[in-house]
């Protein structure tokens, strides 16, 4: 199945990332070839890539955010939770692995694929349905972070089993939980955290499933923050916990 590209990060990290079979590229005439562009031109160049200088009006079409530059590709090549755990033993590294529950929002979905990427996120295991899936507007949310990621879709229960016989600590994020102390040791060595939906947080069943849930401390009168800030700021803490 092909799918449409958009945006000039997320087509130049398509092309970096060498995953897809890129058929073509449109790019919008009139458009200044500088910066992204001119990199996604050369790389288009180098690999024989055809590239179409059509109507802004064209593109418009795929989307208003397209900056000039659309990328045809093959559709999306999801990983599973297997090559995921062998990623982590080719790096020699502890997994550090982020589980999304019944996600539903893509920006919300590309904002936590950008940030895993950025700290080192071996993989993302997301269920099997009732569940955003990796669109072009996700690939746009993240700035092209889903293409250097892999992606798993699984049955969220069976993963965690998977994930729980290789020894990895698994680490529930719901605001109905006890909060995360600063350097916490739950956050260090082998990890998995998991991220509920916008509004129901994480089910009842993979919460049973969690070695510890817990929240995020807050000082503010508001009560919570949405799933991709509050997802994003305990990788980031995970993060600089794995690192001591």
């Amino acid at each position: 199945m092909k799918e449409f590209i958009y945006s000039r990060n997320a087509v130049y990290e398509t092309l970096r990332a060498k995953r897809r079979d890129v058929f073509k590229i449109l790019i919008a005439e009139g458009a200044q070839e500088k910066g992204r562009l001119t990199e996604i031109l050369k790389m288009a160049k180098e690999r024989r890539i055809p590239v179409e200088k059509v109507q802004r009006a064209r593109l418009d079409k795929f989307h208003q955010n397209h900056q000039g530059v659309v990328a045809e590709v093959s559709g999306y090549s999801y990983s599973d939770v297997v090559e995921i755990l062998e990623n982590t033993s080719q790096k020699n590294e502890q997994p550090f692995i982020l589980l999304l529950d019944s996600l539903n929002d893509p920006q919300n979905f590309g904002t936590l694929l950008r940030t895993a990427e950025a700290v080192g996120v071996h993989g993302v295991i997301i269920p099997l349905a009732h569940t955003v899936e990796v669109t072009p507007a996700v690939v746009n949310a993240s700035s092209g972070a889903s293409e250097h990621l892999l992606i798993a879709r699984s049955n969220l229960a069976q993963a965690i089993d998977a994930l729980k016989e290789a020894e990895v600590w698994i680490v529930g994020l719901d605001q109905a939980a006890a909060e995360i102390e600063s350097n916490s040791r739950h956050l260090k060595g082998a990890l998995g955290l998991v991220v509920g939906s916008e509004g129901e947080g994480i089910r009842q069943l993979i919460r049973s499933k969690c070695d510890i849930v817990l929240k995020l401390p807050m000082r503010g009168k508001i009560e919570s923050l949405n799933a991709a800030v509050a997802g994003s700021v305990a990788l980031y803490l995970a993060y600089l916990a794995r690192r001591d």
